[in-house]
Parts: structure tokens; C-alpha cells; sequence
């Protein structure tokens, strides 16, 4: 029979125990309510407002109306009026526009005689999630782009026809396949859950197990214990990352155009951060499971912030802002970029300089961290 005042007694002390355990007690109850923020605010499968740089070789009243009704469509915001192709292409490589749009210099003339005039948009299609919709968008562009110029005379010409034709080009990723933005950025979020967490709970586990009481009697220094307990994880997490790579190679053909410079510095700071936020969890936790919790905390932002399964630029501007404070973030753009764009150092230091501000803070919290632990 089952004795109620028993099984209320012991009820009360997990309760109690709960109580006690304060970052279990605050995951329980704040996971939830960030999940919840996340899905319900910030996933968005069909972003808008996305950036553009325009290369109007023709500037006259129909190019004007062509950039005013993409912009109308709330797809497209341009955020740069290129003066060349150059130009337009190194906006492309950095990241910093999602789209080109190039209209030629006879762009006018042929509209007027019906002759078949085109606007050429390229897309960035390193992540097509982030551009599908968008693309689709411009199928009704010609129709009603310059429904209000057209009157008159000109209302006739073309016998019916468009006045113009869209012609796509998807970027560094022709045939828009999804595992080539997916594969990639798996790299990042695999370094991030198994380096994180791994050193984060063997940290802890020795502290459970009393073997850090005697490390901390030797006269070893605070960055001298760090650097050496995550320089073996150094070469765990390269390793990792060279069978990444090379089964993306070989089991789903994602292009490799070069950029490895910028690759294998990106790579490096991002193990390292990645380490040391993990050594930094480890001097806050006092439990393996502490410790397993909190670098859950941070894997789970990191995967839905990044831009790794949602695009990036359909969340809103908070959740944008907080995206960037993911060092995860910028990897992916490290990544994808020389993967698929052959990045070099020149063009990916954006990303590259956010990575080494990571470093160096979380470098610097947890040997603070750890002097307080002498202490």
C-alpha cells in the first residue's frame, strides 16, 4: 500500500532540493519561455527587407521605377547604389548585400521599342532559404513595374508583351541545393555542442572528484592550467573539423572554391573561444550536470540565432542583435563564405574580428573566473 504521508515527505525534500539548486530551478523555468520567444518571434521562413545593392548603368525614369517596385514588394531594401561591377561583387562576397541588381545602359531605349529589355538580379544562394522567396517575388515585376511610366503611345509598344524580362542568376550556389548551406554550417554547430560541453564537464567532473584540490596546491598558474588543459581539445576539435570537411567532400559534393586562409584562422579562433568558453562554464558550475545545462544554454541560441537552420536576415532586428553576439554567427559566415565564395582573409575579416573580441573576453573571464577559484 502506498503511504501517503511517506510519499508526501519525500515529495517535500525534492522540492525543497529543487529550491536549493538554483540554475536547475532557473533552467526549468526559463528554457521554456526562451523557446518560446525564439520560435514564436524570431523563425521566420520567408524573410524580408533583405539588403541590395543596385548598378543602374542607366539611370533614367524606368530604372527608377524598376528599384521603387522592388522595393515596394517589401522584399528588397537597397542599401547600395554601386558605381561599378567590382564594387557589386565585393558587397556580394562580404555578406553585406543579398542581392545585386544590375540594369544596362540601354535599358530605356529598349523598353521604348519593345525590344526585349532585361534586369539582371543576382542572388546570393549560399543560404537559399533566404532567397527563394524573394526570387519568386520577381516573377510579377514586369507586369507592374512601370504600369504608371507606360501611358500613351507607349501604352501600345511590345504588342501586349512585358515591357521587360528578370533574369536570375543564383550566386555561388547555382543550383540553390540546401546542403551546401546546411553542410557547412554543421561544422559550426558540431564544435560548438561537443567542444563546449566536453570541456566544460571534464573541468567539472574533476572538481566532483577532488582531483582539482590537488592541481590548485601546485604552483601552476591560472593561464598555464587553462592553456594546458585545452590544448589536447585543440587537436580533438581540428580533427573533427578535417572529417567534417572532407565527408562534405565526398558524400555531398559541397564546392570547396578555396579561401583556406581564412578558413583555418576562423577555425582556430573559433576552437579556441569555443574552449574557452567551455573552461569558463566549468569554474561557474559546481556539478557535471550544472555544467551540461549551462552549455546547453548557450547551443541552443547558437543554433537558432546563427543562421544555420533559419535565415538570418528573416529575423527581426532584435533577434538580429542578439544573433551577433553568437560567436557561431560569424564562423558560419567564415565558413560559408570560403567554402562556397573562396573568401579570402580581406573580405572575411568582419566576421574574423568578431571572433578574436570573443576570444579575448571569454579568454580573459575565465582566467579571472579561475583566480577567484584560488582564491
Amino acid at each position: 500500500m502506498l503511504d501517503l504521508t511517506r510519499t508526501w515527505a519525500v515529495m517535500a525534500k525534492e522540492l525543497v532540493q529543487l529550491t536549493r539548486d538554483r540554475l536547475t530551478y532557473a533552467m526549468i523555468l526559463m528554457l521554456p519561455i526562451v523557446q518560446l520567444l525564439l520560435f514564436g518571434y524570431a523563425v521566420n521562413d520567408d524573410p524580408r527587407h533583405l539588403p541590395t545593392a543596385v548598378l543602374a548603368i542607366d539611370n533614367g525614369t524606368f530604372s527608377r521605377s524598376v528599384v521603387r517596385a522592388m522595393e515596394n514588394s517589401t522584399y528588397f531594401d537597397v542599401t547600395l547604389m554601386a558605381r561599378s561591377q567590382a564594387e557589386l561583387d565585393q558587397a556580394m562576397e562580404r555578406g553585406e548585400v543579398q542581392f545585386g541588381v544590375i540594369i544596362p545602359g540601354d535599358f530605356s531605349d529598349r523598353v521604348v521599342r519593345g525590344d526585349s529589355a532585361v534586369v539582371l538580379v543576382e542572388a546570393d544562394a549560399s543560404d537559399p532559404s533566404a532567397t527563394s522567396g524573394a526570387l519568386a517575388a520577381l516573377q510579377g515585376l514586369p507586369d507592374g513595374a512601370l504600369a504608371r511610366d507606360l501611358t500613351g503611345p507607349l501604352a501600345n509598344r511590345g504588342n501586349g508583351a512585358p515591357p521587360f524580362s528578370v533574369v536570375t542568376q543564383a550566386r555561388y550556389n547555382p543550383e540553390q541545393i540546401s546542403a551546401y548551406s546546411v553542410v557547412p554550417g554543421l561544422l559550426g554547430v558540431i564544435l560548438s555542442m561537443t567542444l563546449v560541453m566536453m570541456t566544460s564537464l571534464a573541468m567539472a567532473r574533476e572538481r566532483e572528484r577532488g582531483t582539482m584540490e590537488s592541481l590548485l596546491a601546485t604552483p601552476v598558474r591560472p593561464l598555464e592550467v587553462m592553456v594546458g588543459k585545452l590544448a589536447p581539445y585543440v587537436i580533438v576539435g581540428l580533427l573533427q573539423a578535417a572529417v567534417i570537411l572532407l565527408l562534405a567532400r565526398t558524400l555531398f559534393q559541397v564546392p570547396m572554391n578555396g579561401g583556406w586562409l581564412a578558413l583555418a584562422v576562423g577555425l582556430l579562433l573559433f576552437i579556441v573561444g569555443s574552449l574557452a568558453l567551455g573552461f569558463l562554464i566549468s569554474t561557474l558550475a559546481k556539478t557535471q550536470l550544472q555544467a551540461m545545462q549551462m552549455s546547453f544554454f548557450y547551443v541552443l541560441p547558437s543554433i537558432l540565432l546563427s543562421g544555420f537552420v533559419f535565415p538570418f536576415r528573416g529575423m527581426p532586428d532584435w533577434a538580429q542583435a542578439l544573433g551577433t553576439l553568437v560567436p557561431v554567427t560569424h564562423f558560419l559566415r567564415v565558413v560559408r563564405g570560403s567554402l562556397l565564395k573562396g573568401v579570402g582573409l580581406e573580405n572575411a575579416w568582419g566576421s574574423l574580428s568578431a571572433l578574436i573580441v570573443f576570444v579575448v573576453v571569454v579568454g580573459s573571464l575565465a582566467i579571472l573566473r579561475y583566480r577567484t577559484t584560488l582564491d
